[in-house]
């Protein structure tokens, strides 16, 4: 048995569709899954996925206010009025103030920027920021990316005679601010055809909108708003982000060319991954440590030396937050482990005071990965009475939803179901805690607790080519809901298993099934290495890709969990380190020591695991010994066959490892044939009695004997009551019956010892492992 990390729900398949997909398409059998698993339901719509570079943007006036909003921007145009874009200091929040104040500038507007500090302002539009736009002659504001819950924040600028329009895409409130006109497309009354746009997603389309065509000069920008933002990559996020991805790929700008060559990305390697990776995190960490200005103006840099030195900035800054990361998710996760134990808490809210609130959220997302709870982290500021920080969710517990319900508590709050930002009074910390853990105790079953994998299709090795993993490729860029295709291969044999890398920590395996091979990576999964016994039937998950090595291309799959959902014999006899194997064996919880002789057991306890030791002198201590789904490891022979049956009579274990420790080793010992038995009582019979310590060894001398053989026959003898043994002397009896050697209890324990050690030490490996399953019940289960 090996368990799976995760829970792989694997998709179910309309066979009947996708045999219509592979004929109207001519696509292969694993393509024509992955799209019916993403929800393709006919050929148009297949083909649409597809290409979908062919297809053409929605129609921008179909958002509700979106007329207003041009208009009154058009005015200010006209009337050379001071224009304030107000935007957001993340990756989406950068490249939606970029979008926009492009289209704009082309339009000839007087307009400038303006993004919030994090750490003295916070996230959103804020009173204090207004006024001083309005002191400063702003006379009209446009929020990107933010702005949908600013209700005061609206009030205020109507009381100053500043016009407001905002651009957003977080949920929507109860109340909605009040603005000259608000682009959302999921605000009531917004008929738009796509909800799903990111913040820079609206701006494109105002821009759009403003220019009278598609701004397809600012797509490689909108792609990367769109993609670090997360939101779903299909319908117009797609055509974005697909259309955006290529334009980067010779882009002009260049901001982000000196970007790109900090990152040490190629450009004609560029693709989501560059990104979600390489971009996003760079621009993100800008406004996560400092203001985020000096990311917009690289993005709109026209001087090269000016780049670089702001990309050489930007990439030190990152390296800094990479630190800054490490180091505050060691303390929030000792916090949680001292403090609020999962067993007790299924949400965890965790706040501590010097945390950098710039990068809660990643430290959130760091503590979900780790303990697979819905979790807040919070940044206390004991000057201000306040903590400020952001949360990640897992699936079954709607953060927004569950979060809007303490908005009594929350006075700044936004977000979506799987991620929220929030400000509230420190001394509210403790009662958001006790709300969701409530909450969560109510919604969150046992299983919701175990991480899901979604896995798209399952295959087998014949269907995995260079040209299928080519043709995966179609349905990139891959994101939120299409991400890169998960696949499952299931009841593959190992051809070669190794640990790869200078400390052995990664994994590089071969998989067989039927004539196929397929070569799998595993990093990081080294230790996998020493729980997959030699002719294991395993199945694993993972993304395919094509190894490129001196110009041979050869398709591979990047592992990602694997289980084992059958009993694994993994075997050690003869291992000279036994010390060391039972030690990284016994430190699993369920397994167990398994000794038969005394002085194995004594040895097991010398080394520091009498817990685990098992000592089973008679055949109702092995009967009474459950095995079900242990990890077993016999550490001697018992003496009969009989302790073993019991030993396996009401379950199967999950492992058995056997090292079969023994001092003495009765199957090469010589074992006395029927013809030395005839001699030996017929030499008895002639001296009338024997000294047999006096004598004995004399005698094995003069046969070629061993002194031990000589004692085994006449214990024999003794046992069959031919002879009398007293005082050391073997003598006679005057009377006996004729008896089988097979009547004395030496001889067929000896007989069924030597049985023993020739199954349980000399016989192949599969022999072993078959030996061992003839003596399990008929279908016991095998859990884990």
């Amino acid at each position: 048995m090996l368990k799976a990390k995760t829970r792989w729900m694997v998709q179910s398949s309309d066979e009947t569709l996708i045999g219509t997909l592979i004929d109207n398409l001519s696509i292969t059998p694993l393509v024509a899954s992955l799209l019916v698993n993403r929800g393709i339901h006919s050929v148009e719509e297949a083909r649409e996925f597809l290409e979908i570079e062919k297809q053409s943007f929605h129609d921008p006036f179909l958002l509700k206010d979106m007329d207003k909003a041009v208009h009154r921007i058009k005015t200010a145009i006209e009337q050379n009025e001071h224009i304030l874009v107000y935007g957001d200091y993340d990756a989406d929040g950068v490249s939606s103030t970029t979008v926009l104040l492009t289209a704009l500038r082309t339009l000839g507007a007087n307009v400038d920027f303006y993004i919030p500090n994090r750490f003295t302002e916070g996230y959103g539009p804020n009173e204090a920021a207004f006024r001083h736009a309005h002191e400063k002659g702003f006379s009209l504001i446009i929020t990107v990316d933010t702005g949908i819950a600013a209700v005061h924040e609206a009030q205020v600028a109507k009381e100053l005679g500043v016009d407001l329009i905002i651009t957003d895409h977080h949920e929507p409130g109860p109340i909605l601010p009040e603005a000259i006109a608000i682009i959302h497309p999921k605000q009531p009354g917004c008929t738009y055809p796509f909800k799903e746009l990111a913040g820079v997603g609206v701006a494109f389309k105002l821009s759009h909108a403003l220019l009278g065509d598609v701004p397809t000069d600012l797509l490689e920008v909108a792609a990367i708003g769109t993609i670090a933002d997360l939101v779903a990559l299909h319908d117009e996020n797609r055509l974005i982000a697909k259309k955006g991805i290529n334009q980067l790929k010779t882009t002009k700008r260049i901001g982000l060319k000196a970007l790109l060559k900090i990152a040490n990305v190629k450009m004609d390697e560029i693709n989501e991954d560059t990104i979600g990776f390489a971009l996003g995190p760079r621009i993100n960490a800008v406004g996560r440590l400092q203001s985020a200005d000096p990311a917009v103006d690289l993005l709109l840099s026209e001087d090269e030396e000016e780049a670089a030195a702001i990309a050489e900035e930007i990439d030190s800054l990152n390296k800094e937050r990479q630190k800054l990361v490490s180091t505050m998710t060691e303390e929030a996760i000792e916090e949680v482990e001292t403090r609020f134990p999962i067993e007790d808490h299924p949400v965890l809210v965790i706040a501590r005071e010097g945390w950098n609130p710039g990068v809660v959220g990643i430290v959130a997302s760091r503590l979900v990965d780790r303990f697979y709870r819905p979790t807040i982290v919070l940044s206390i500021d004991r000057e201000k009475g306040i903590a400020k920080g952001s949360a990640r969710s897992i699936v079954g517990f709607d953060l927004f939803e569950n979060l809007s319900t303490c908005r009594d508590i929350l006075p700044h709050f936004g977000g979506h179901p799987m991620a929220a930002g929030m400000t509230l009074n420190l001394d509210d910390v403790d009662l958001l805690r006790e709300r969701l853990v409530e909450k969560a105790q109510n919604i969150l079953t046992e299983n919701d607790f175990i991480p899901v994998t979604k896995v798209d299709v399952s295959c087998n090795l014949e269907d995995i080519s260079v040209n299928s993993i080519e043709e995966m490729q179609l349905l990139s860029p891959f994101g939120m809901n299409n991400p890169k295709p998960v696949i499952q291969i299931e009841n593959v044999t190992l051809a070669n298993v190794r640990k790869i890398g200078a400390e052995q920590n990664h994994l590089k395996l071969v998989f067989s099934q039927e004539d196929c091979q397929l070569d799998c990576v595993g990093f990081g999964m080294g230790y996998i290495h020493d729980e997959l016994s030699p002719s294991v039937t395993l199945s694993a998950i993972g993304e395919l890709s094509i190894n490129e090595w001196n110009n041979l291309r050869k398709p591979q799959i990047m592992l990602q969990d694997i289980k084992v959902d059958e009993w694994q014999l993994f075997d050690f006899r003869g291992t000279r380190n036994v010390d060391k194997l039972v030690s990284s064996v016994a430190s699993i919880d369920k397994s167990i020591i398994v000794t038969f002789q005394e002085k194995t057991h004594d040895y097991v306890k010398s080394i520091g695991f009498e817990q685990k030791a098992m000592f089973l002198k008679t055949k109702q201590d092995a009967i009474n010994l459950s095995v079900q789904n242990k990890h077993v490891i016999l550490m001697d022979i018992p003496s009969s066959l009989d302790s073993f049956d019991a030993l396996f009579s009401e379950g199967k274990p999950a492992r058995i490892y056997s090292v079969f420790q023994q001092d003495s080793d009765h199957f090469f010992s010589t074992i006395p044939t029927r013809e030395h038995f005839k001699w030996y009582y017929g030499f008895l019979l002639k001296k009338g009695s024997f000294k047999l310590q006096e004598q004995g060894e004399q005698l094995a001398a003069h046969k070629g004997w061993t002194k031990e053989t000589i004692e085994f026959m006449s214990q024999v003898f003794f046992e069959l009551e031919f002879v009398t043994i007293e005082n050391g002397v073997i003598s006679t009896n005057s009377s006996t019956r004729k008896r089988d050697l097979t009547e004395s209890k030496t001889y067929a324990q000896k007989q069924m010892r030597i049985e023993l050690e020739k199954t349980l030490l000399y016989t192949s490996y599969m022999q072993l492992k078959q030996w061992f399953e003839e003596r399990f019940p008929l279908d016991a289960p095998v859990g884990v």
